[in-house]
């Protein structure tokens, strides 16, 4: 079974508690099929949902600077990776700040109009990641953050400057 979102118009079977749940092959093609719907089955433009992906990164970075987390980088992966435009990367100091830096940034996503499509961490604390796809945000504490050394592993991308 293949879950399409509303948004693209077509009438989709919604899984029930008696039904399976589904299969990683089956989520991943669902992923790309709303993503490639969403870019290009409306006819719209590379520039506006490059414009969408950067605004939501700076945002994120914005309400993670508010919320006092440190070595806040933006990196620019278009081009490097066919799985996500941005990524936000930031060290909180405790499971407390981290949880409510991406809580915020979830929130502020959903007002934009952007949907999750996965987070992880948020109940260990230490590596919290929410997808939405175009932008992925990493909240790491020091140690996680230092051991898998995103910046390093994407040195080829370049770097947002948050004003």
């Amino acid at each position: 079974m293949l879950v399409i979102p509303a948004k693209a118009g077509i009438q989709y079977k919604t899984a029930s508690a008696a039904e399976p749940a589904l299969s990683v092959a089956e989520r991943a093609v669902s992923c790309f099929l709303h993503t490639w719907l969403k870019y290009y089955g409306k006819g719209n433009l590379a520039d506006k949902r490059d414009d969408e992906g950067r605004e939501l990164a700076v945002a994120a970075a914005k309400i993670a600077i508010e919320r006092n987390c440190t070595d806040i980088t933006v990196l620019d992966l278009r081009g490097l990776s066919p799985a996500t435009d941005y990524f936000v990367i930031a060290t909180g100091a405790s499971d407390r700040q981290r949880r409510t830096v991406i809580d915020e940034i979830c929130v502020h996503a959903k007002k934009t109009g952007h949907t999750r499509f996965g987070q992880a961490g948020y109940e260990q604390g230490r590596w919290i990641l929410a997808d939405f796809v175009d932008v992925v945000i990493h909240v790491f504490d020091d140690e996680y953050r230092r051991y898998y050394d995103l910046e390093m592993l994407w040195g080829d991308a370049k770097r947002l400057t948050i004003d």
